[in-house]
């Protein structure tokens, strides 16, 4: 283990205690600095959707590319975008919307026939944001998806040895806040041999204040 819950919840109470008042509900951030990794091999990278128990304390933003009755059910959920195939290539015509429409979302679901299209037609904004699609069976229903991506977030590296990931809103309970930051140090200790000897340092802080070392 990298580190204890209880040094977790100490330094997540000094993150939240040494910032300034905000008007607006501050996010609670964790940043992992890595090392000893050759980031230009794909396998040392990270690249997952990491499921929060605690949630984040606000909803993430949802988009599914469906028809008929999948469609249906994600309207039921109210997902912030439904998109039909036929609106594909209209927002793919229009970047400047596409864009807009991947930055405003922060998770796509589609139906597993359409994913080919979307590669082609949306891969290009899609993809470099980490926005590409999770494929579902056509016709199934997206609510256990939608519900599981509502409270999750997705970490990547790429090439770079640092990433970072929202671990909870400034006035939840750091006791919670410290049990979603395990769960995203638990994809380092699984994703590496020797993750002491990987981890160069963590740090917690809320979105305005100052950052806090963890190890």
């Amino acid at each position: 283990m990298l580190v204890e819950k209880k040094v977790l919840e100490e330094k997540i109470s000094e993150a939240v205690n040494g910032a300034k008042p905000r008007k607006f509900k501050e996010t609670v951030d964790m940043a992992v600095n890595l090392r000893n990794l050759d980031m230009k091999k794909p396998e040392n990278r990270i690249d997952q959707i990491v499921l929060l128990p605690k949630g984040l304390g606000k909803s993430r933003k949802i988009g599914v590319f469906a028809r008929g009755e999948t469609a249906l059910k994600a309207k039921e959920n109210n997902v912030e975008a439904v998109i039909s195939p036929e609106e594909i290539d209209e927002i793919a015509k229009n970047k400047r919307e596409a864009r807009k429409l991947a930055n405003k979302i922060d998770f796509f679901i589609a139906e597993a026939p359409l994913m080919p299209e979307i590669g082609k037609k949306l891969g290009a904004i899609l993809g470099p944001r980490g926005k590409m699609p999770q494929p579902i069976p056509p016709g199934s229903d997206p609510s256990p998806v939608i519900q599981r991506l509502r409270n999750s977030v997705r970490i990547r590296t790429r090439d770079k040895m640092t990433f970072h990931a929202p671990i909870g809103l400034r006035d939840m309970d750091p006791a919670d806040i410290a049990e979603n930051a395990m769960e995203i140090l638990k994809v380092v200790e699984n994703k590496y041999e020797n993750p002491s000897q990987v981890v160069k340092s963590v740090y917690v802080k809320t979105t305005m204040g100052p950052a806090v070392r963890v190890i």
